[in-house]
């Protein structure tokens, strides 16, 4: 029309019959995924086996918490005891560290040198890492091998700790002091990162962030990159180490902890029961 100026596209009829004459692409056979190796840093213990006959024997991993417990290195005392004192919720499921067997040990993944850069929940993705790895037999050489492996680990919350230690430093104008490693320390992706790092695994490498779920997230990425055809053999699994002062009162802050059994921890933790009244935090 004159005068007028047509914006977009009207497809005449024959452009439209040839647009529906494309067909759906082809769908490639899936492949079956096995599990070959298991590992496990768990508040019943530092790997599989010791993990697992805790738990059969009916053992707890719950316990009370102490004013360490909260990693408030750097606090004045009167300020951490305070801290403790307001929690509503002194439960939790923590790690047993420590060297002697069926503990995980801080001096072999967390406090060396070289590790500056590794936070608590990356030390515990390295160490059930190397126990899985162990148990499938699977350390590849070869190039092809390590181009077709890969990592999908993720975490909830990361390191806590570290941003409120920085945190700290920064009220008390210090901000020199903070760690030019305290971005590697936090971010949920160094946990896949170091695992690959490490075995120098140069196939997928992925981190999930849904809460609680991640692990099983985690789990389910790595085989549908598995049934696709994207890799041959992954690193799968979820991490977390949110036992501190922050991630402890902000959920007690949301009152989702429970908190009427601070004198009973083994009964704590009762998701199904009438007289549940709040997660504990493991």
């Amino acid at each position: 029309m004159r005068g007028r100026r047509w914006l977009g596209f009207v497809p005449t009829r024959f452009q439209l019959r040839r647009f529906s004459s494309f067909e759906a692409p082809p769908v490639p056979p899936l492949r079956r995924v096995v599990v070959t190796g298991v590992g496990m840093v768990t508040p019943l213990g530092c790997g599989v086996e010791t993990t697992w006959k805790r738990l059969i024997e009916g053992e707890c991993g719950v316990r009370a918490i102490c004013p360490d417990d909260l990693k408030m290195n750097g606090f004045e005392p009167e300020v951490k005891m305070y801290t403790f004192d307001q929690l509503a919720s002194k439960v939790a499921a923590i790690v047993p560290y420590g060297s002697s067997s069926g503990e995980f040990d801080e001096q072999l993944w967390l406090n060396s040198k070289e590790h500056r850069s590794i936070a608590r929940f990356i030390g515990y993705a390295l160490c059930a890492a190397d126990e899985a790895l162990k148990d499938a037999n699977w350390m590849p050489t070869e190039q092809d091998e390590k181009e077709q492996t890969g990592v999908s680990l993720g975490a909830g919350t990361g390191s806590s700790s570290d941003i409120l230690e920085a945190s700290r430093m920064i009220c008390e104008k210090n901000i020199r002091r903070i760690s030019p490693f305290f971005i590697p320390r936090i971010l949920i992706n160094m946990a896949s990162g170091h695992v690959s790092m490490k075995y120098g695994f140069q196939g997928p490498n992925h981190s999930s962030v849904t809460a609680c779920a991640t692990g099983a997230h985690s789990i389910g990425d790595a085989a549908r990159m598995i049934q696709f055809g994207d890799t041959n053999v992954m690193v799968a699994g979820g991490t977390e180490a949110s036992i501190d002062a922050l991630s402890i009162a902000g959920f007690c802050r949301l009152r989702a902890l429970s908190t009427k059994y601070n004198s009973k921890p083994h009964e704590a933790s009762r998701p199904f029961d009438c007289g549940r009244d709040g997660f504990v935090a493991g």
